[in-house]
């Protein structure tokens, strides 16, 4: 018979054996993998239902997330970190160990769901999501304390946000709780991955998206809801240090009454050739302009954008086309309790020609410096390569408030153990 463990929430080990033939004289030997490779009798997208034993299974009910989540019990959770280069993470895709999947059908709510083995996914050729563009994603981090604690920030932000943009895009979504929770359970799942102190985070992916086949223009039949992470450093190449934007006049990446203001996969696609041109150019990134007057500033391709001058920090008002981002909003709480003013307003692309400091804010960069904007040919080039004063301050704060480094008394991180 199979022996097995459900997965106890904040327990910081749990042991899983391999299943071995009954008539067998072998003892039972846990499984622990490397960083390299599974084992052979790894099944991807294969469930494995557990049967809770002893103290197990009292862990597993006393965790927050035990009632959500399964695991096949083919291995052992160590506390030994991935063999990887972490002094040399970028921001690009590694393969972990574990990813969390629930269904719903149109119109009902999800259930319970689980934890499965990293892997390729099953869809239709006729999926909503394929066919019809209907899905979003989330983006948050999780950090490792120097006691190897790890936390999340603020993960509630992102399941509220995401479930308006799946109230928008006319899918179900998981609860708050269920969110919250299922993040907990796949960050704890691939702990290993989490980054040492100061070598970069864990970056988590929830999808939900329209999974069921459907050929007329319609919501699709059923839905999946999909969490993975990877370990990432910095995103854009430049690090911490300023990255150079031109401003775009004539694509916009959203109009006034579109999803522009929701996190759907197709407001990334529609910025690529733009911000291919841009990179091909030697520029980091591409600032786009409202697409009624084109003299507004909305966001850069990933990210809100933020304008400093005589200490009075500037930037655009939440209307409808840009995403109200979590850091963004985190940023503007930070700043104001550090004394400083902040306004959300319409910012013209001409307050740049004088501003003192211009900077980024987002999940995967934070708080990033501009060094240049160059708009129409004209190039504008702010501080002398570094952070400005005001930017400095803010990313400081929170970035020590994300890793633990200060005390949180905005209550904005979740520690899981």
């Amino acid at each position: 018979m199979e022996s097995s463990a459900v997965l106890g929430g904040l327990q910081p080990n749990y042991l899983l054996y391999p299943s071995r033939n009954p008539s067998s004289s072998l003892p039972l030997r846990p499984f622990s993998f490397t960083s390299h490779s599974f084992p052979l009798s790894l099944k991807l997208q294969k469930q494995l239902p557990l049967t809770s034993h002893g103290a197990a299974a009292a862990a597993a009910a006393a965790s927050p997330i035990g009632g959500y989540t399964t695991l096949s019990d083919r291995f052992v959770e160590t506390s030994e970190l991935a063999d990887i280069d972490w002094d040399n993470l970028g921001f690009a895709f590694l393969s972990t160990d574990y990813m969390y999947v629930m269904k719903c059908a149109q119109g009902g709510n999800f259930p319970k769901g689980e934890l499965q083995s990293f892997g390729n996914i099953e869809l239709s050729p006729s999926a909503g999501v394929l066919n019809y563009g209907q899905g979003l994603f989330e983006g948050l981090k999780a950090y490792r304390k120097e006691d190897g604690t790890i936390l999340l920030f603020r993960p509630e932000e992102n399941a509220l946000r995401m479930r308006l943009g799946a109230e928008r895009m006319c899918m179900p979504s998981p609860t708050v709780k269920q969110f919250v929770e299922a993040v907990k359970a796949t960050v704890l799942a691939n702990r290993r991955w989490v980054p040492p102190p100061g070598k970069g985070s864990l970056y988590i992916r929830p999808l939900l998206m329209g999974s069921g086949a459907v050929l007329g223009l319609a919501p699709a039949p059923e839905y999946t809801f999909l969490i993975y992470v990877s370990p990432v450093g910095n995103y854009f190449k430049e690090g911490v240090a300023p990255i150079n934007l031109i401003v775009e006049h004539e694509l916009h990446r959203a109009t006034p009454g579109g999803t522009g203001g929701v996190k759907t996969i197709g407001n990334y696609a529609a910025v690529l050739k733009a911000q291919s041109a841009a990179k091909a150019k030697g520029y980091s990134d591409v600032l786009y302009l409202d697409c009624v007057h084109k003299k507004y500033l909305e966001e850069v391709s990933s990210c809100n954008i933020f304008v400093v001058k005589d200490n009075v920090i500037s930037t655009p008002a939440i209307k409808g086309t840009i995403l109200p981002g979590i850091t963004r909003k985190s940023i503007i709480d930070v700043a104001r309790s550090e004394g400083f003013q902040v306004e959300e307003r319409q910012v013209a692309v001409d307050e740049l020609l004088d501003a003192d400091e211009v900077f980024c804010t987002g999940t995967a960069v934070v708080v990033s410096p501009v060094g240049s904007i160059t708009y129409l040919g004209k190039k504008v080039s702010y501080g002398e390569g570094g952070f400005g004063v005001v930017s400095e301050k803010l990313y400081s704060v929170l970035t020590r408030l994300q890793m633990g480094l200060s005390e949180d008394k905005m209550d904005w991180t979740v520690e899981l153990g």
